[in-house]
């Protein structure tokens, strides 16, 4: 059986769901396949955070030299599993290079920009089809429990400032006044006041809910096979769930996204970055505001009824095991910062992990694959997925529809690896 279509988006997490968002926005006809269930991947358990503070790419000087000292501990916030792998020294190669003063110049004013502008579309989305899903603006708080780390931190807070962005440095009293119920160990902290959070599962779930009610069809349990090819069109794509052909193609499958481009001889390099977050129910002593323990390199964020802790940065493949010592060391660490808040004494909901699709210089694949006339790829967001979910949304309706983009995607051109 083959299902026609006009636009056909291949991925259901939150870069599918904005895409097809954005798309029948326009009057597109949209269907959308997902080889899981909707929001089944890395949109799902994250922090939440829409951060435009995150505007330094994950490709950074000293990115490397802070690895090599974390690589070899198993409950580091950033680690390498051992293992014979090409893709992956390619990936660390290319990261190598893109670790530098200049990338990191000229990648932030863009990062900002697609944030801003994500967060505008956020807040437009709350007043739109009765969209119901936990935004709230109430900025990011960086909480250090060293001087010493607060002072190394002041550093990437001039290079935001340096941007536009609007970024407080506080001392113990002032952070502790942001969150008089909350009893802290700390030595002072960052406050980024344009951030904001959600709960992202329902964002995601709630978006796809109005998409089908705008007329998209959503296929979930349907995994991409292979593809036919008609010269510079891709002509059908083959899934477990029959054929489809459309007008248009948007690639925007996270992690998987690479194997499935091989299919179209396209390279996508990129390597799966596991992540863990742990789900509580929400005690009534707990922060309003969203925090990073900066030291632990861990999130803690208010979601409705529940509290999430989620971080570390883990490299081990296409691995979905989850490993206990880092859970524990994420657990572990909250109460050092947050004494009243011991996740053991917490009534626990969910432990989850999610592989997040890192490109080497820490910038997402946005715009037309050079190779075809019809397709489109939108996938690599790294850790700031949800972050940029509607921006990046908007931007392929406008790639798809023939319009000039109203940013420049250069940085984010599909075949700059090749």
């Amino acid at each position: 059986m083959t299902h026609d279509a006009d636009v056909l988006v291949i991925g259901g997490g939150v870069i599918g769901i904005c895409t097809a968002y954005y798309l029948t926005e326009r009057g597109r006809t949209v269907t959308v396949i997902e080889k899981g269930e909707v929001c089944s991947g890395s949109s799902y358990g994250n922090a939440g955070l829409i951060v435009p503070s995150h505007s330094v790419p994950l490709a950074a000087p000293g990115m490397v030299s802070q690895g090599l000292r974390w690589m070899f501990n198993p409950e580091s916030p950033f680690y390498i599993k051992p293992r014979l792998d090409r893709e992956l020294f390619s990936w660390l190669w290319k990261f190598r290079g893109a670790c530098n003063a200049g990338h990191v110049r000229r990648a932030m004013p863009v990062i900002r920009d697609l944030s801003l502008a994500s967060l505008r579309l956020y807040e437009e989305l709350t007043t739109r089809d009765d969209l119901q899903f936990g935004f709230e603006r109430r900025g990011l708080l960086v909480v250090f429990r060293s001087a010493e780390h607060l002072k190394e931190g002041s550093e990437e807070v001039r290079r935001l400032q340096d941007i536009g962005l609007e970024v407080s440095v506080l001392n113990g009293d002032e952070v502790r006044a942001l969150e008089p119920h909350v009893r802290m160990n700390t030595a002072g902290g960052v406050f980024y006041h344009q951030d904001a959070h959600l709960i992202p599962a329902k964002f995601v779930r709630e978006l796809a809910r109005s998409v089908e009610k705008k007329g998209a069809a959503i296929h979930p349990s349907t995994e991409v096979l292979g593809f036919e090819t008609a010269g510079r069109r891709v002509a059908t794509v083959k899934t477990t769930r029959g054929d489809f052909s459309a007008q248009e193609i948007v690639l925007a499958s996270g992690t998987w996204s690479p194997g499935i481009a091989r299919d179209l001889r396209i390279n996508l390099p990129m390597q799966p970055a596991k992540g863990y977050s742990v789900t509580v129910k929400r005690p009534e002593s707990s922060p309003v505001i969203p925090m990073v323990l900066a030291e632990a390199r861990v999130g803690v964020t208010p979601m409705g009824e529940t509290l999430r802790f989620a971080g570390t940065l883990e490299l081990a493949g296409l691995d979905f095991s989850i490993n206990r010592r880092r859970v524990q060391a994420i657990l572990r660490s909250v109460p050092e910062y947050l004494p009243d808040l011991n996740p053991a004494n917490l009534e626990l909901i969910e432990i989850w992990r999610g592989l997040r699709p890192c490109t080497p210089d820490g910038l997402p694949y946005l715009g037309r694959a050079r190779r075809y006339d019809n397709l489109t790829i939108a996938a690599g967001h790294a850790m700031i997925g949800v972050s940029l979910g509607p921006v990046t949304g908007n931007l392929v309706s406008q790639v798809v529809a023939g319009e000039t983009p109203w940013i420049d995607l250069t940085m984010f051109s599909v075949e700059r690896f090749d």
